[in-house]
């Protein structure tokens, strides 16, 4: 298998990928197709970096990328930074919409059981391991993030949520 789009060294892009067994298309949706595919080319949808020795990894799902400032931020980067704090389990950080920046992220943050944090604790901590344009413009600790019936990480109730949230102006 071939890959495209992400060059040698540290790149990050999306994984387009082709070969004899790769996806030939969706059966009777020509414009689903055409989406997915770029001359032969699977477009994963996968956010990767190639590091200088070829290897792939993968960043994100570049549908969960949102645009801050021009600045386009994986919402993995920023939760590794938040769950890298003692007392958080899990985050999940989503794009919203914002007049001045286009997008900004809202994190939902659940905390190791039993433990307590401030906000304010974790936007001091995010703010230590990220450029300022990637830290969420508020963070929510939650009970519990809400997963699908296959344990799949709900993003759309989350973004649902974010909204409300900035809505509501809450700091």
């Amino acid at each position: 298998m071939e890959s495209g789009l992400v060059l040698d060294g540290e790149a990050t892009g999306e994984l387009w990928v082709h070969g004899p067994s790769v996806f030939a298309g969706y059966l009777g949706d020509q414009a689903a197709t055409s989406r997915a595919l770029r001359a032969g080319w699977l477009r994963s949808g996968d956010l990767v970096r190639r590091d200088a020795d070829g290897a792939y990894r993968v960043i994100d799902r570049l549908k969960d990328i949102y645009i801050s400032g021009g600045e386009n931020i994986a919402p993995a980067e920023v939760e590794r930074a938040l769950c890298t704090h003692p007392l958080v389990a899990a985050a999940s950080v989503v794009g919203v919409p914002d007049r001045v920046w286009g997008e900004r992220g809202v994190a939902f943050v659940e905390l190791v059981d039993g433990a307590q944090c401030a906000p304010d604790e974790l936007f001091a901590h995010a703010r230590a391991r990220l450029a300022a344009f990637k830290v969420p413009v508020r963070i929510e600790i939650v009970e519990t993030l809400p997963r699908s019936a296959i344990d799949k990480l709900a993003r759309s109730r989350l973004r649902e949520r974010a909204l409300d949230l900035v809505a509501e102006g809450a700091p």
